[in-house]
């Protein structure tokens, strides 16, 4: 079969190799549609961010390798022995971030809280591939009424579902949201839905405010013609609002923020109120500790996205609840599509892209 692998960062390639075989636990499936994650494409490139180290050394000691594509709609076409949850024909997603079953806090039943276990795309094959192997505890089956390119975008709408849940959002909460990529418009979207009054968005890009407005934020502030500190403290009657999620952060040098965000982020929450940090920023940087102490700031991490997670992402995108298709830009034709793809989501804002770009394996 052909897959994409790695040699190197910057160096992807498409090889002939052989299908995996089938295990017990696990399914074979044949990739439908499949994009690269933000953190995926820039890594590709060797850009500093999440797992930087940890893939460059697997890199440095066995390449070439199969990695990436844990955002993807496959359907399944061999079960192995003890799966009981999927039959052959079955549309399925992922979640990437598996438990080990092995440890304490897998075997105490607190296996959400497992960091031991293998990633989808990073430790284990992902779906930027003709066929590929998946353990079935990674899976959900997607809903009739959910595309091919939208059940593509429901891991990234999972770990959104964690982020908006660890905000703990009350009725009425105003929230800002700083960055409207497709992360940014997925927890604009389940704040709406799950109680948040007043929500203000932030972005550089006239086409993500435009996008933000369209899936319901009361006001897109464009941050290269505003000071949206201080418009958002006008907004809020100089107060700040409730919550900020903080997706905005990362390289510069892919259009994202740098630290900026953070520092207004701070800026624009209430005495008392809370910063959800989703962003990924692959190095240190100084925080003003004594600050978030003095103000009694919250600085808050999400969890990673559990099934729970992912198959209530599975209701809210069949439901029309959450709206995935305005956010998909980009769609590509085949695998010798797959560097294209990564290039478009490793430069969105080049490309006027907002959700990463898609990859069409095969048509359903």
């Amino acid at each position: 079969m052909r897959a994409l692998r790695f040699y190197g960062f910057g160096d992807m390639r498409l090889d002939d190799i052989e299908p995996p075989q089938i295990k017990p636990r696990h399914v074979l499936v044949e990739p439908l549609c499949v994009q690269p994650s933000v953190t995926e494409a820039q890594l590709a490139f060797g850009i500093r961010t999440l797992a930087y180290d940890r893939v460059g050394k697997r890199l440095a000691e066995s390449a070439p390798l199969q990695l990436f594509g844990h955002e993807f709609c496959a359907r399944i076409i061999e079960v192995g022995e003890g799966v009981d949850r999927f039959h052959v024909g079955d549309r399925v997603a992922a979640r990437a971030k598996l438990p080990c079953e092995n440890c304490t806090l897998c075997l105490s039943g607190r296996s959400t809280l497992c960091r031991r276990g293998p990633v989808i795309g990073f430790d284990l094959p992902g779906c930027f591939s003709e066929v590929a192997i998946l353990p079935e505890i990674s899976l959900v089956k997607v809903d009739d009424r959910i595309s091919d390119s939208e059940a593509a975008c429901l891991q990234s709408l999972s770990d959104s579902v964690a982020a908006v849940e660890t905000a703990q959002i009350q009725i009425g909460d105003s929230v800002v949201i700083f960055g409207q990529g497709s992360m940014g418009l997925e927890c604009l979207q389940i704040a709406r839905i799950s109680g948040a009054g007043q929500i203000i968005t932030v972005d550089v890009r006239k086409e993500s405010c435009d996008i933000s407005r369209q899936l319901g934020a009361d006001h897109a502030l464009n941050a290269k013609e505003c000071d949206v500190v201080e418009a958002i403290k006008d907004l809020t009657d100089g107060v700040g609002v409730d919550v900020v999620f903080e997706c905005a952060g990362g390289s510069p040098k892919q259009g994202m923020a740098g630290v900026a965000t953070v520092r207004q982020a701070i800026d624009s929450v209430r005495s008392g109120g809370k910063i959800i940090g989703v962003s990924w920023f692959g190095q240190p940087f100084e925080v003003d500790i004594d600050l978030l102490r003095e103000r009694s700031l919250r600085y808050l991490f999400p969890d990673i996205s559990t099934q729970a997670h992912l198959q209530h992402t599975v209701h809210l995108a069949a439901s029309g609840r959450v709206r995935l298709k305005e956010t998909i830009t980009h769609q590509l034709e085949g695998l010798e599509s797959v560097a294209q793809a990564f290039e478009i989501t490793a430069n969105k804002s080049k490309y006027q892209a907002i959700n990463p770009a898609q990859v069409f394996i095969r048509r359903s």
